[in-house]
């Protein structure tokens, strides 16, 4: 059994049908990629299994238990995280006070939090640690507007490896990223994988075969094709698409 499934997965908004039967599975320690042209349902798919969007039929399991349905607040203390193209953080607070407030022992104080913040030398301890695991250290004090576009996508996994998931989602990471920032965003999941089960949507192809141990490709809200990076070179659809950009 995998880790997570989802099964029949239905999505529609009006009479738009943006997801129709998707079948996923992702295994314990896996890294797995999900591709597909703009408007595909990747994102609404994602949406769906963490729990921003309930699914308007179908299933979706963590470790055996349904989890369909139930809010993002929920599935994140059963312990799954995701990123968002659209970086959400705490702007004017320091990368570590981010940090901090997104640790379960911080949230579960709600507002006093940010009050005792400051106080509790392991909680510090911990959000440094998560800072210098995703390439942050020495910049912990620093302000969230100030640090770089490239540190802040670093940051927002930070928050998300915060809330010690046992899966982790990530929604276009690459995202106006240069050649540079890409390539440590690489360094960064390569050091994640196989600790951590992880999903990624991505647009760059060659970031997602290069790290992916198997690759979902989602079309007309469908999943039309699967299979390892090597398997999905040869796949017809692929090769004959923008995709194909992979050599």
């Amino acid at each position: 059994m995998a880790l997570f499934e989802a099964a029949g997965l239905h999505k529609r908004f009006g009479d738009r049908v943006v997801l129709e039967r998707i079948d996923l599975a992702f295994e314990a320690g896996s890294l797995t990629g999900i591709m597909g042209p703009n408007g595909a349902g990747k994102t609404t798919c994602f949406n769906c299994l963490t729990g921003m969007y309930a699914p308007d039929r179908g299933d979706i399991r963590l470790d055996g238990r349904a989890i369909a349905g139930l809010g993002a607040a929920e599935i994140t203390r059963r312990g799954v995280a995701r990123s968002f193209q659209s970086m959400s953080l705490f702007d004017d607070d320091t990368a570590l006070d981010n940090v901090l407030v997104a640790l379960p022992a911080m949230r579960n104080r709600s507002f006093d939090a940010w009050r005792d913040r400051a106080r509790d030398s392991v909680a510090q301890d911990q959000a440094a640690a998560i800072l210098g695991r995703v390439g942050l250290r020495g910049r912990e004090r620093v302000r969230t507007r100030d640090l770089a576009y490239g540190e802040r996508r670093a940051l927002e996994i930070g928050l998300a490896l915060a809330t010690a998931p046992r899966i982790l989602f990530l929604d276009e990471p690459t995202s106006g990223l240069g050649a540079d920032g890409t390539a440590r965003l690489s360094e960064l999941v390569a050091e994640l994988k196989g600790a951590l089960t992880m999903v990624i949507i991505e647009h760059d192809m060659r970031f997602l075969f290069q790290l992916a141990d198997f690759i979902n490709v989602i079309h007309w809200g469908q999943v039309i094709a699967r299979g390892s990076p090597q398997e999905l070179r040869a796949d017809p659809w692929v090769q004959r698409s923008a995709l194909a950009v992979l050599e």
